[in-house]
């Protein structure tokens, strides 16, 4: 063992030092493992700056953005608000778990969680169902739809270019695509059995999901497609939509007895209840807001805003009604609700006399609501982005996305070229601002694989990746290559459990090549075997992403993960050290 060999040992066992115990930022310390090679002679300036150029960091850096175009539009939320109106809980679960596996073959995982992770909260809010029983499901359904696409994770196309760098093939863009179905059906088929008993029930939680605090009165129009239609005022709300009332039911401006009147199309209905309660019966039933004037739109694509707003004590506003002083046509806005401290309302919104401390939850634009900001009559409370879909922004940008893969899986362009004019035709059809574009990259992912891969590099050159695949193979060598295979997939799994899978990809990697031409057999098989590993990490909520987000979001414990987590790992396990040979021999 020269010095290189013990320098390139010393700065890899500092890097994961610093991964696991996480005193410094994951891309800080891929950077300081970058300058500590390049200092220390290991790695000449080009290859510590390869990471730069390296096709897998341009191509996530470039995902990112395809999937910020179909996440800003709107697409994802269609899908999610057509989920949100299943109401058996095993369908519900079964559908959100193939569904969001297949987003994640193309879209980041990470992505597709975060667009999927408040609808599934509200959608399982709204059912009186607990959160907590479809939130784990959720992360580890888009771990192992990611692995079934060459651009699915990151880590696939860290290890597709690791593998081009060490002067081997690289994938096919639905290389994985066979096997990671398989795996998508193991994984689905497992959280469907063990759902009822070691998913753990949470409770349900006692808050409105929107940020829109107390009760409002929505009056809300009955369509001719509605399910309400034919339905008696009574009978309206499901016995699980929450406490949500039918106050009054509006027909023709007469108000009608609520209880008995057969529900028309055309017919208004007052509701009371929770926001987003109300949005979740508006969704069930197909209602809709009053939409009568349609010039209070507003440019086709500007964010819409939800704010709330008070009624100001000595407002010139009170005692008025909102139809009487054409309140949406001074202001822009769209008034959807009203909340009121005292008596419940029992007649039409715009009809209604305010009051000091009347709450408005409006719709509207940032310029409209600045009007409303230099009024003194009234008060922002606050104010949160609207959800919308763009229909004309979805579908130009899923069939953008559609191109890059379309190009690239026909061979007509290698992936990183078509994902980069991908982008540029999102910004250029105006689908994504510049900015937004920029906005949307994960800097600290780029900055992660740009500064690991270096160490790749030195590992090899240094011999270091002969030495530790002879020390950690070196007890199974004899058994034959499934053995070996097994042991690469259960170092990688472990690494990624307590480190980024990026950085543990980066260090396994080279272990499974040197593996390989020890044995004299293909690298291929344990190239696919640490992407499966290190790309599904369900053991511990830091092992991923997607893990992290919702163990904040449900109030999992760490022995949640592990209880559930655990027995799918090994599963994964044995099914990849059976099937990869058989998609991919040796």
């Amino acid at each position: 063992m020269g010095m290189e060999l013990w320098l390139t040992l010393a700065v890899l066992a500092g890097a994961i030092y610093l991964f696991v115990t996480e005193k410094l930022p994951v891309d800080v310390v891929a950077l300081l493992v970058m300058a500590s090679l390049l200092v220390l002679g290991l790695v000449s300036p080009p290859e510590a700056l390869s990471g730069f150029s390296s096709q897998a960091t341009i191509t996530v850096a470039a995902m990112f953005v395809l999937s910020a175009g179909l996440q800003r539009s709107g697409a994802l939320l269609g899908m999610g608000e057509a989920l949100a109106r299943i109401r058996w809980p095993w369908l519900f679960a079964l559908v959100m778990m193939l569904v969001v596996a297949f987003v994640s073959a193309f879209v980041n995982n990470t992505a597709a969680v975060a667009v999927f992770l408040p609808l599934v909260i509200s959608a399982a809010i709204a059912s009186r169902k607990a959160p907590s029983r479809y939130l784990i499901p959720l992360s580890y359904a888009a771990q192992f739809g990611g692995v079934c696409t060459l651009v699915g994770t990151s880590t696939n196309l860290l290890v597709n270019s690791l593998a081009i760098q060490s002067g081997r093939a690289g994938f096919g863009l639905f290389e994985f695509a066979p096997l990671g179905v398989i795996f998508v059906g193991i994984g689905t088929a497992y959280l469907m059995l063990v759902r009822n008993f070691l998913l753990p029930d949470l409770g349900v939680p006692e808050m409105d999901t929107d940020g829109h605090g107390g009760p409002f009165m929505v009056e809300l129009l009955v369509p001719e497609k509605s399910p309400a239609v034919g339905q008696r005022g009574r009978d309206v709300v499901p016995a699980d939509a929450g406490p949500v009332s039918v106050l009054q039911v509006i027909r023709d401006g007469v108000v009608q007895p609520s209880r008995h009147v057969e529900l028309q199309a055309g017919d208004r209905l007052l509701l009371r209840g929770e926001w987003s309660r109300i949005q979740a019966l508006r969704r069930q039933l197909k209602l809709e807001h009053d939409q009568v004037a349609r010039d209070l739109e507003g440019h086709a694509g500007a964010e819409r805003l939800h704010a709330e707003v008070m009624v100001a004590p000595g407002s010139h506003l009170i005692g008025h009604t909102l139809a009487g002083m054409r309140f949406g046509h001074v202001y822009r806005v769209r008034v959807h609700g009203l909340q009121r401290q005292r008596a419940p309302l029992r007649q039409r919104l715009d009809h209604m006399p305010l009051a000091v401390g009347d709450i408005l939850l409006v719709d509207s634009t940032e310029k409209a609501l600045r009007t409303l900001r230099d009024d003194p009559g009234l008060i922002v409370l606050g104010e949160r982005a609207q959800p919308r879909i763009d229909a004309r922004r979805a579908w130009t940008s899923a069939l953008v996305m559609a191109g890059v893969i379309g190009t690239a899986a026909l061979g007509l362009l290698p992936i990183v070229a078509s994902a980069i004019l991908g982008c540029v035709a999102l910004v250029v059809l105006r689908c994504l601002k510049p900015d937004e574009a920029y906005a949307a990259v994960d800097w600290k992912v780029v900055m992660l694989l740009a500064g690991v891969l270096p160490l790749g590099i030195a590992l090899e050159h240094s011999g270091g990746a002969s030495w530790l695949a002879r020390n950690a193979i070196g007890l199974v060598g004899g058994m034959g290559p499934v053995a070996c295979l097994a042991v690469v997939y259960l170092l990688s799994s472990i690494l990624t459990e307590v480190m980024s899978n990026n950085a543990a990809a980066v260090l396994v990697v080279p272990i499974g090549i040197a593996t390989a031409e020890s044995l004299g057999v293909d690298a291929k098989p344990f190239l696919v075997a640490v992407a499966f590993a290190a790309s599904t990490s369900f053991a511990t909520p830091v092992g991923y992403q997607t893990n992290a987000m919702v163990h904040a979001a449900a109030g999992y414990r760490f022995a949640d993960f592990i209880r559930i987590g655990m027995p799918l790992n090994l599963i994964f396990w044995i099914a990849a050290v059976v099937l990869i040979p058989r998609f991919f021999p040796f």
